[in-house]
């Protein structure tokens, strides 16, 4: 019996100060660098595969893809926020306008702060697409938006991996794959209609929406990314964006789109809005357009993967300091609900 104490005590020692590793000691581009060209690949590939009908709300197509973006979060042991195996938070078809959708899911899955879990931080991107044309093309959506898509999971599977070393963030993050987003930025707007948690500890939205191209205005150039709306509500998260980007990624920020004179008006015309209009801070990641936007030609041969990999990286360190930082951020500008 002896013995076995003595092998049993420092066995119990060694898990607890595993779980309470202080986070401030962990170095978080050990976890970035989980992220890798190779998994977006393979990932991709099946995401934005004919297997998959082009994703369109409410389809078989969109199904498959919520489907598979369950199993992934099951095998990473992400808990579902909703309760038991329910990882889908369905939105109602009367949020439609458009007619004759078909019933439809947000896909959501929680990982537990460590210190502030009430506080909330939501990494989020919309998983539909257009679905068929009338002579049956199927638009693979590969950088819209299945690059932030597939960037999500890897991002996921990053905080896993450090939570698995003892490094679970302070504050919870909810990964928030919307749906309807090409029909009106409808999982979006039924998720901050009726949240999973407060809106009011929502730290911020971290929303990626097409980050595996490189547009025509940055030819020859793959290390750099639109950022839009991260100045629009706190000083703070501009900064922090910024000083995370200096000592992690040097990407070149590209701040052309958050321009207010800005006549594409891309601030409005993604899921982070409805988030804004809500007071919650916001960075919205973008690759720009191409010419394959929105056409069957987007499809997973064309994306960068490398590239993918970079912006993915950015946003998962980003991820990290707003979660492990000492204070919420604080929103100090008021809220601009003019543009929609």
């Amino acid at each position: 019996m002896k013995n076995i104490l003595v092998l049993v005590i420092p066995a119990i020692l060694t898990a607890c100060s595993a779980q309470n590793k202080k986070i401030e000691n962990a170095d978080p581009m050990e976890y970035a660098n989980t992220i890798t060209a190779t998994e977006l690949k393979e990932h991709l590939y099946i995401f934005a595969s004919d297997e998959f009908e082009g994703r369109e709300t409410g389809e078989p197509g969109q199904k498959k893809a919520a489907e598979y973006l369950k199993t992934e979060y099951k095998e990473l042991e992400l808990v579902s926020p909703i309760g038991g195996d329910d990882y889908f938070q369905e939105v109602p078809t009367s949020y439609f306008k458009r007619g004759n959708v078909k019933p439809t899911e947000n896909v959501v899955a929680f990982l537990k702060g460590s210190e502030k879990p009430e506080e909330v931080l939501v990494i989020s991107s919309h998983y539909d697409h257009v679905g068929i044309d009338e002579d049956g093309n199927i638009h693979n959506g590969a950088d819209d938006d299945g690059s932030g898509t597939v960037g999500i999971l890897e991002i996921a599977e990053a905080f896993v991996e450090a939570s698995k070393d003892g490094y679970t963030p302070k504050r919870s993050i909810l990964f928030l794959n919307v749906t309807g987003e090409e029909k009106g930025l409808i999982g979006s707007k039924f998720y901050t209609d009726e949240p999973i948690f407060p809106l009011e500890n929502t730290v911020a939205n971290l929303n990626i929406d097409m980050i595996g191209r490189i547009d025509p205005q940055h030819e020859g150039n793959d290390n750099y990314v639109y950022l839009i709306g991260s100045d629009k509500l706190s000083t703070e998260l501009h900064h922090l964006s910024e000083a995370v980007n200096a000592r992690y990624m040097n990407l070149d920020l590209d701040y052309t789109y958050n321009d207010e004179n800005d006549p594409n008006r891309f601030y409005y015309r993604s899921d982070h809005y409805n988030f804004a209009k809500n007071n919650i801070p916001i960075i919205f990641y973008f690759n720009g357009t191409h010419a394959d936007y929105h056409k069957p030609t987007d499809t997973p041969d064309k994306i960068e993967y490398e590239v993918l990999a970079k912006r993915a990286k950015l946003v998962f360190l980003t991820a990290w300091e707003i979660a492990n930082r000492d204070e919420r951020l604080v929103v100090d500008k008021a809220i601009d609900t003019t543009g929609k």
